[in-house]
């Protein structure tokens, strides 16, 4: 609780690609996971195995967008030859020690190439649940107007709080 201000929950979303909205998506939207690859140390010295991350090296990270039913947009993000960019910007409800409640903008960039696509399936009168699968090299996430995280694995860039968690690591190499 930072200043006071508890997040609540997200008041509302939307999905853009290309800077075009994506209307056909349905309620929920999962973010990638980012796991950091490590390796098992162990030897003499140590009580065991330690897995030991290694910073700013990540598994693949895949983002699901879900669609309520098959829509014309969503076949744009399905070239194999072009980069995918897209945009969820959201109002964060905020409730303080006051109980006055304001909204905070969360703002999530990712950037990345098509892998998979599942039309759903047709049954009358119900959703599609139609799926695109994208492959995650390049996330920015923003809390209010700042940067809180960002990697782009083609680049080598890994910052957190703004810090260049890789900088030093570039120096030497």
């Amino acid at each position: 609780m930072a200043n006071g201000i508890i997040p609540d929950k997200l008041h509302d979303f939307n999905v853009y690609s290309n800077a075009n909205k994506l209307i056909g998506i349905s309620g929920e939207v999962k973010l990638p996971e980012l796991a950091a690859m490590s390796e098992t140390l162990s030897g003499p010295g140590i009580m065991g195995e330690i897995d030991s991350p290694t910073p700013g090296f990540f598994s693949g990270m895949e983002q699901e967008i879900p669609f309520r039913t098959l829509y014309e947009d969503m076949f744009s993000l399905m070239s194999p030859l072009d980069a995918v960019d897209i945009t969820l910007r959201g109002a964060i409800q905020t409730i303080d020690t006051n109980n006055h409640r304001d909204d905070v903008g969360v703002r999530v960039v990712e950037r990345g190439q098509f892998k998979k696509f599942t039309p759903g399936t047709m049954q009358q009168g119900k959703a599609m649940e139609a799926t695109l699968t994208l492959e995650t090299t390049y996330i920015l996430v923003e809390y209010d107007g700042k940067e809180k995280l960002l990697l782009n694995k083609l680049t080598g860039e890994y910052r957190v709080n703004g810090v260049d968690i890789m900088s030093k690591v570039r120096s030497l190499t």
